[in-house]
């Protein structure tokens, strides 16, 4: 019995009841709830703790690398390093040791966190401090989203997960535990971000209260466009092909309306696209300054952003050029792959989107017939603006200003491509990444970028996606909130007119548009930890992750380039059970020997 009471309380302290150490509360004299929620400052400390626990992604975030690392986005110089890496391509996870950071834990200590505020906050008898009541309403409402966003964040990377609303005591029953379907955990999601978006919004200039512009000093508060952004990517997930296929509750159409309604009520309110052209001695185009620029809360320049990561990039330091003085180690490497995926200036394709490769190696490329622009011996020549401000491929120059000195990724270059498995300061796939790097960074300056967790364009993508596969690409989609009507192509060139690429035409097929939409998505989103989850909840990962390939260029005495593409090691990552994480074996035996049923995701 002794041991059953233990197992008991050991599972309150992992899904999100009560902490180990509130086991305890009361008993040792420290600070009670009674304690914190009487009193203002406390209150409001509370409350910061229950929504700065929204992850700081970056380059680093996952085992040392970016999560581009671990999909067909990138190839980690540190492949041959012992490590999260390594461990990742030579398929060595399980449900005890997942190379890639599992934030179960984390995430359920972030809900138990808002649990106990929302339990408290309207307690009279615990609650006795007399708040302003637009500042708590809006403290409310924020705790709220930021519970929602973390079950999206579980949900996206476990499936169906427990959904855990109130802090558990105890006395909890864990023997009725079970965990809810990804409908149930979505339609929880968007109940709680409208719950929240009911709040009475405050009018004049107030600084309090659940708002859609706030300032520098707040940053990291979050806002009506966060609920929304929240709302439209659960939606869009929820109906996509791992879960749905768009044929349960979560249909296109469903999610169609509720990505429509997210990116129209961010429009009503004043945001749009990042569309500053820098001067060239700053930045290549819009779209490249965007990226390594700060967001400004209050949308007085920035107007795109949403929420963004407070962990800086550092590109220079931990994806950098062996140029750069102070760089670590080249990092997170852009893979031909994505090279592939960006279409020359004139709008075409380079591939063949039907089949991209002539064999299963990907080293014969089937180039796109309706190409005129496109030259094999000069191939990063007149491609899409957005290439020049992700990647640095060879022969570009480093610097924008009066220095000269290019990275040279040829055999023998000053950044050249190196099959050395010990020197991790080198390209394993002959590209180094560009996004979010100011090429000022360095030991003396730290001007990279922050990820963006939720832009606009994204929320253009979504509702362009779930609108075509509910309507098709040029059937117009009303506003239910005052907004214009749109069609899921205008969506698309919306996103590509910024970058500076024409139109998509109109009259494409349901099909040929679903592989150009998913080519934009890739290129748009590029290393914002999109890709990792779309080919998981396109059911695409057995034909995207078994490998990634890269170039080889060699140098002859005259100078003449040759290309040679080259298929890097084998992944053992792109089987079914990876379309998921698995539950660490530990919580899932916990689980099962109180419940009596299965808790692992399949294949694990």
């Amino acid at each position: 019995m002794k041991n059953i009471l233990k197992l008991l309380m050991l599972i309150g302290c992992v899904l999100g009841g009560v902490s180990c150490a509130d086991l305890d509360v009361r008993s040792d004299g420290r600070v009670t709830y009674e304690d914190i929620f009487r009193h203002y400052g406390r209150t409001k400390n509370y409350f910061t703790g229950c929504i700065n626990k929204i992850p700081n992604i970056s380059l680093t975030s996952y085992g040392g690398t970016a999560l581009a690392s671990f999909c067909d986005e990138a190839h980690d110089a540190s492949d041959c390093a012992d490590g999260a890496v390594s461990d990742w391509y030579k398929g060595y996870a399980t449900a005890s040791y997942f190379p890639i950071t599992s934030p179960w834990g984390a995430l359920y200590e972030a809900i138990r966190h808002c649990n106990t505020f929302l339990l408290y906050i309207n307690d009279p008898e615990v609650a006795t401090y007399s708040f302003r009541e637009g500042e708590k309403n809006g403290w409310i409402a924020q705790v709220r989203v930021a519970r929602a966003f973390y079950y999206l964040q579980l949900i996206k990377r476990y499936g169906g997960v427990p959904l855990v609303t109130v802090p558990y005591g105890t006395g909890h029953d864990y023997s009725v535990d079970r965990r809810a379907t990804f409908e149930e955990c979505a339609d929880f999601i968007i109940s709680e971000c409208r719950r929240a978006l009911a709040t009475e919004e405050l009018s004049g200039a107030v600084t309090f209260g659940f708002r859609w512009d706030i300032n520098d000093t707040e940053r990291g508060e979050i806002t009506r466009a966060f609920a929304y952004a929240v709302m439209s990517q659960t939606a869009l997930y929820a109906a996509s092909p791992l879960w749905k296929d768009g044929t349960g509750a979560y249909t296109w159409e469903k999610a169609m309306e509720i990505t429509k309604e997210a990116l129209d009520q961010c429009l009503k309110h004043g945001f749009k696209l990042y569309a500053t052209q820098p001067s060239a001695n700053v930045a290549q185009n819009a779209y490249a300054y965007y990226h390594f620029t700060r967001s400004d809360p209050s949308r007085s320049l920035d107007k795109e952003t949403i929420f963004e990561s407070s962990a800086q990039t550092n590109v220079w330091k931990y994806a950098g050029t062996p140029i750069t003085p102070g760089m670590e180690r080249a990092g997170a490497g852009p893979s031909q792959e994505l090279v592939d995926a960006y279409e020359t200036i004139d709008g075409e394709p380079v591939l063949d989107l039907d089949q991209p490769y002539k064999d299963a190696d990907h080293l014969e490329p089937n180039y796109n017939k309706n190409n005129l622009t496109y030259r094999e011996n000069n191939p990063y020549a007149n491609r899409d603006p957005r290439f020049y401000a992700s990647v640095y491929y060879n022969g570009v120059r480093r610097y924008l200003d009066s220095r000269t000195e290019t990275v040279d990724t040829y055999v023998g270059g000053n950044c050249g491509i190196s099959d050395d498995v010990t020197d991790i300061r080198y390209t394993r796939t002959g590209y180094y990444l560009r996004k979010f790097n100011n090429y000022r960074s360095g030991n003396e300056i730290a001007g990279d970028g922050f990820i963006r967790i939720f832009r606009l364009a994204e929320l253009y993508l979504n509702f362009a996606e779930a609108a075509y596969q509910a309507k098709g690409p040029d059937v117009l989609v009303k506003s239910t909130v005052g907004g214009s009507s749109m069609t899921a192509r205008a969506a698309v060139n919306v996103i590509r007119s910024r970058a500076g690429m024409p139109e998509l035409p109109r009259g494409l097929s349901k099909e040929v548009f679903g592989k150009r939409y998913r080519n934009e998505r890739r290129v748009e989103l590029a290393f914002e930890e999109h890709r990792f989850f779309d080919v998981r909840r396109w059911k695409i990962l057995k034909e995207t992750d078994d490998f990634v390939t890269g170039m080889k260029i060699t140098s002859s005495l005259s100078g003449t380039l040759k290309y040679e593409r080259i298929k890097l090691a084998q992944r053992g990552t792109n089987t079914d059970k990876y379309l998921m994480f698995p539950i660490n074996r530990s919580e899932v035996d916990k689980m099962e020997e109180v419940t009596g049923v299965t808790w692992q995701n399949p294949g694990w």
